[in-house]
């Protein structure tokens, strides 16, 4: 049987291979998830067929692929959720030792946005004018462990902002609460964010990563204007279900990191806001692990839990 398996793995793959996407389509880890399969599929031989799976945060999608077969066949694109749910959760339908890193696709920066017309010109204003007000500006997220409820959170326990979360179903949903004059703020993946930065509907303030956009390379970045705390992204990865063999997960790493370097993949990419990232399965560990840290303090410091 041994035998058989390894020999199986070195022949993989020999039929389609599906990526469960926990997420609507059309969203940023939804186009990464796209551009990686079609750019992995003509490397490894096979067919890859992105499968939407939304519900229940993220957990319906990565639920399907921790209690799939290890054989290779069926990965997670996984998101932030993949390491921040089991703090916030009273109850996991899996164990994180279900699921293995396989390797990072890519990242597009959360974008903190006001009203167009905001008197605040940068995160600096915006926080020292919440800090002044006699009550606390009212900031949209996407709901509990969401990015823009870990970037509020990080603006709280780090700089002191004066913030209360309103939180609703979708990161277009909060878009609308800011369009609306509803709340005062929200961040957003810069793939949402940008067509109504461009069009003058709203107001950006600052990039939640590490460097400016080069797509829209005029907005500073959270850490340029003194905030280095605040540093989170809106990043795709893959995880197979454990026990899935090394064999396999190298194979796939190196056919994805393939993809994400091909040029004519990362020009489109970044024309979306989206960085290309690639890498290892090493590195995507060390990436997961990092972040692990960051936003675990976060949980801790805010308390924030899914009731």
């Amino acid at each position: 049987m041994l035998v058989a398996g390894g020999a199986a793995a070195q022949a993989w793959p020999n039929q389609p291979i599906r990526l469960i996407v926990p997420f609507s389509a059309g969203g940023a880890n939804d186009l990464m998830a796209r551009s990686a399969a079609a750019g992995a599929s003509k490397t490894l031989g096979q067919p890859i067929i992105v499968e939407n799976k939304p519900g229940d945060g993220t957990l319906l999608g990565s639920d399907i692929v921790a209690k799939a077969q290890s054989d290779g066949y069926t990965f997670l694109v996984s998101t932030p959720g993949v390491i921040s749910n089991s703090m916030i959760k009273k109850s996991m339908p899996y164990k994180d030792a279900d699921l293995m890193p396989v390797v990072m696709l890519g990242l597009a920066p959360s974008v903190i946005l006001v009203p167009a017309d905001a008197p605040y010109k940068d995160l600096k204003e915006f926080v020292a004018a919440s800090k002044r007000s006699h009550d606390a500006f009212q900031w949209a997220t996407a709901g509990t462990g969401s990015t823009s409820h870990f970037v509020a959170g990080m603006l709280q326990t780090k700089y002191g902002a004066k913030l209360d979360m309103v939180p609703y179903k979708s990161g277009s949903e909060s878009i609308t609460a800011v369009l609306g004059k509803q709340v005062e703020a929200t961040s957003e993946a810069s793939v949402g964010a940008l067509t109504y930065l461009k069009s003058g509907r709203l107001k950006a303030l600052a990039d939640t990563w590490t460097a400016r956009m080069a797509v829209y390379p005029e907005l500073s970045t959270a850490s340029e204007q003194g905030f280095p705390e605040v540093r989170i992204a809106h990043w795709a990865g893959l995880h197979a279900p454990k026990d899935t063999p090394p064999v396999i997960l190298d194979k796939m790493a190196a056919a994805v990191d393939g993809a994400m370097r091909m040029p004519a993949m990362a020009d489109r990419l970044r024309g979306l806001g989206i960085e290309p990232i690639g890498g290892t399965r090493e590195s995507f560990a060390k990436f997961l692990e990092d972040e692990r840290g960051r936003l675990g303090a976060v949980v801790k410091a805010t308390g924030m839990k899914d009731e």
